[in-house]
């Protein structure tokens, strides 16, 4: 499969690049900067680029067979639409190009969905966060694109296990974090299952 990534740079995106490289697949890596990925693979294309140019976003995607986002935003806690600005033009460079599949990585909170008290402390402390994936996912969902959504709980540098939870519905029981690692194993296990298409899962160790 010919894959590009967004966000390749990122602890979740890199580990991804090098599960799917070390599948066999062609991954091109679209990364603001390059040195950042440290990387190299003979099936491994990184195109030095701004997701917020929207002209060179279209032409990466061209001859793409799926988009995997693992953006983030800079601006903290505040209110901000830089994820929301950055899919919308991927979104739409894949309407451009006839390309339907994408995995776009959230977080657990974006369908206000963990439960309890501090489940609801938490959204409400990630609040802005959470509304820029909300209109994101929903830009997503507008333009009739195969999705996965993948809402993990707390992200941490621990080993990859391969053993975690998963529920469509909520968040899972028990877990509070998942690994990087392991997250990016389930993009992989989603992105090659058409069991995950047109879902919105959330995952924990």
């Amino acid at each position: 499969m010919d894959i590009i990534i967004f966000g390749a740079s990122g602890g979740v995106g890199k580990k991804f690049t090098k599960l799917a490289l070390d599948k066999g697949h062609s991954v091109t890596a679209y990364i603001r900067t390059p040195s950042k990925l440290a990387m190299e693979h003979e099936n491994l294309t990184i195109i030095q680029g701004d997701a917020f140019d929207k002209k060179a976003v279209e032409e990466a995607i061209s001859g793409k067979e799926a988009v995997i986002s693992c953006l983030g935003s800079t601006t903290g806690m505040k209110k901000s639409t830089q994820l929301e600005n950055m899919i919308k033009n991927i979104a739409d460079g894949m309407v451009a190009n006839n390309v339907k599949r994408i995995i776009y990585t959230a977080s657990a909170g974006v369908e206000n969905e963990i439960p309890g008290i501090m489940g609801k402390m938490m959204m409400k402390m990630l609040g802005n966060v959470l509304a820029d994936h909300k209109n994101a996912i929903d830009y997503i969902k507008s333009n009739d694109l195969t999705y996965t959504i993948v809402r993990p709980m707390g992200l941490t540098d621990k080993a990859f296990t391969g053993n975690y939870k998963e529920s469509t519905s909520s968040v899972p029981n028990s877990g509070r974090s998942i690994s990087r690692a392991d997250v990016a194993d389930f993009i992989y296990k989603a992105l090659t299952n058409s069991e995950y298409e047109n879902t919105s899962v959330g995952i924990s160790s």
